[in-house]
Protein backbone atom coordinates (compact mmCIF):
# COMPACT_ATOMS: atom_id res chain seq x y z
CA UNK A 1 0.00 0.00 0.00
CA UNK A 2 1.12 3.77 -0.84
CA UNK A 3 1.29 5.68 2.11
CA UNK A 4 0.93 9.37 2.16
CA UNK A 5 2.25 11.22 5.54
CA UNK A 6 0.90 14.59 6.16
CA UNK A 7 3.58 16.52 7.52
CA UNK A 8 2.69 16.56 10.73
CA UNK A 9 2.50 13.12 11.18
CA UNK A 10 5.84 12.16 9.50
CA UNK A 11 7.06 15.24 11.79
CA UNK A 12 5.65 12.86 14.54
CA UNK A 13 6.86 9.63 13.10
CA UNK A 14 10.31 10.27 13.38
CA UNK A 15 10.83 12.65 16.59
CA UNK A 16 7.87 11.73 18.75
CA UNK A 17 6.54 8.00 17.17
CA UNK A 18 4.04 7.39 20.44
CA UNK A 19 2.01 10.31 19.13
CA UNK A 20 1.07 7.94 16.80
CA UNK A 21 -2.20 5.86 17.18
CA UNK A 22 -0.91 2.21 17.03
CA UNK A 23 -2.24 0.98 13.50
CA UNK A 24 -0.94 4.03 11.79
CA UNK A 25 2.53 3.15 13.54
CA UNK A 26 2.57 -0.32 12.30
CA UNK A 27 1.20 0.72 8.45
CA UNK A 28 4.47 3.39 8.30
CA UNK A 29 7.15 0.66 10.10
CA UNK A 30 5.65 -2.01 7.84
CA UNK A 31 8.38 -2.60 5.23
CA UNK A 32 5.16 -4.10 2.23
CA UNK A 33 4.09 -0.25 2.01
CA UNK A 34 6.01 2.45 0.17
CA UNK A 35 6.14 5.74 2.36
CA UNK A 36 5.90 8.66 0.47
CA UNK A 37 6.70 11.91 1.40
CA UNK A 38 5.67 14.95 -0.52
CA UNK A 39 7.73 18.22 -1.37
CA UNK A 40 5.07 20.29 0.12
CA UNK A 41 5.70 19.09 3.46
CA UNK A 42 9.62 19.51 3.25
CA UNK A 43 8.57 23.44 2.11
CA UNK A 44 5.50 23.76 4.73
CA UNK A 45 8.09 22.73 6.93
CA UNK A 46 10.89 25.17 6.26
CA UNK A 47 8.17 27.69 6.06
CA UNK A 48 6.97 27.11 9.62
CA UNK A 49 10.31 26.66 11.31
CA UNK A 50 11.42 30.08 9.06
CA UNK A 51 8.64 32.24 10.83
CA UNK A 52 9.12 30.47 13.73
CA UNK A 53 6.00 28.57 14.22
CA UNK A 54 7.86 25.19 14.35
CA UNK A 55 10.48 24.68 16.56
CA UNK A 56 12.66 21.68 15.29
CA UNK A 57 15.50 20.16 17.22
CA UNK A 58 17.98 21.09 13.76
CA UNK A 59 16.98 22.66 10.77
CA UNK A 60 15.15 21.59 8.26
CA UNK A 61 18.54 21.28 5.85
CA UNK A 62 19.75 18.60 8.21
CA UNK A 63 16.21 17.56 9.72
CA UNK A 64 14.29 17.07 6.52
CA UNK A 65 16.53 14.63 4.31
CA UNK A 66 17.37 12.75 8.12
CA UNK A 67 13.58 12.31 8.62
CA UNK A 68 13.00 10.52 4.87
CA UNK A 69 15.88 8.55 5.17
CA UNK A 70 14.56 7.35 8.74
CA UNK A 71 11.71 5.69 7.44
CA UNK A 72 12.86 4.81 4.19
CA UNK A 73 10.65 6.99 2.26
CA UNK A 74 10.35 8.24 -1.26
CA UNK A 75 10.04 11.98 -1.91
CA UNK A 76 7.31 13.07 -3.55
CA UNK A 77 7.91 15.58 -5.77
CA UNK A 78 5.18 18.39 -6.46
CA UNK A 79 3.97 18.25 -10.02
CA UNK A 80 1.46 20.10 -12.02
CA UNK A 81 -0.81 17.67 -12.17
CA UNK A 82 -1.01 17.96 -8.47
CA UNK A 83 -1.18 21.74 -8.10
CA UNK A 84 -4.31 21.93 -10.51
CA UNK A 85 -6.08 19.21 -8.64
CA UNK A 86 -5.69 20.87 -5.91
CA UNK A 87 -6.72 24.12 -7.13
CA UNK A 88 -9.76 22.13 -8.28
CA UNK A 89 -11.18 20.56 -4.67
CA UNK A 90 -13.79 21.72 -3.10
CA UNK A 91 -12.88 24.21 -0.42
CA UNK A 92 -13.20 22.16 2.69
CA UNK A 93 -10.24 22.88 4.04
CA UNK A 94 -8.08 26.66 2.76
CA UNK A 95 -4.55 25.72 4.18
CA UNK A 96 -2.75 25.08 0.77
CA UNK A 97 0.08 22.53 1.95
CA UNK A 98 -3.12 20.37 3.22
CA UNK A 99 -4.83 20.88 -0.41
CA UNK A 100 -1.98 19.98 -1.88
CA UNK A 101 -1.35 17.00 -0.04
CA UNK A 102 -4.92 15.44 -0.24
CA UNK A 103 -4.60 16.41 -3.93
CA UNK A 104 -1.68 14.21 -4.57
CA UNK A 105 -3.35 11.08 -2.85
CA UNK A 106 -5.75 11.24 -5.20
CA UNK A 107 -3.63 11.46 -8.14
CA UNK A 108 -1.06 8.90 -6.73
CA UNK A 109 -3.57 6.55 -5.58
CA UNK A 110 -1.73 7.08 -2.01
CA UNK A 111 -3.71 6.84 1.38
CA UNK A 112 -3.23 10.06 3.32
CA UNK A 113 -2.27 9.41 6.68
CA UNK A 114 -3.48 12.27 9.02
CA UNK A 115 -5.25 13.51 12.16
CA UNK A 116 -6.92 16.30 10.25
CA UNK A 117 -10.57 15.76 10.66
CA UNK A 118 -11.28 18.29 7.72
CA UNK A 119 -9.48 15.82 5.21
CA UNK A 120 -12.30 13.39 5.42
CA UNK A 121 -14.30 15.59 3.65
CA UNK A 122 -12.63 14.97 0.53
CA UNK A 123 -13.01 11.23 -0.11
CA UNK A 124 -9.38 10.15 -0.33
CA UNK A 125 -8.25 7.21 1.81
CA UNK A 126 -7.42 7.92 4.92
CA UNK A 127 -5.25 6.14 7.55
CA UNK A 128 -6.12 7.37 10.72
CA UNK A 129 -3.03 8.49 12.61
CA UNK A 130 -4.56 9.97 16.26
CA UNK A 131 -4.91 7.88 19.39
Amino acid sequence: MKLLLDTHVWLWAVLTPERLAAAARQAVEDPHNIILISAASAWEISVKHAIGKLPLPESPELLVPRAIAALGAFELPMTARHAISSAALPYHHRDPFDRLLVAQALCEGAALVTVDELLTRYGATLLWAGS
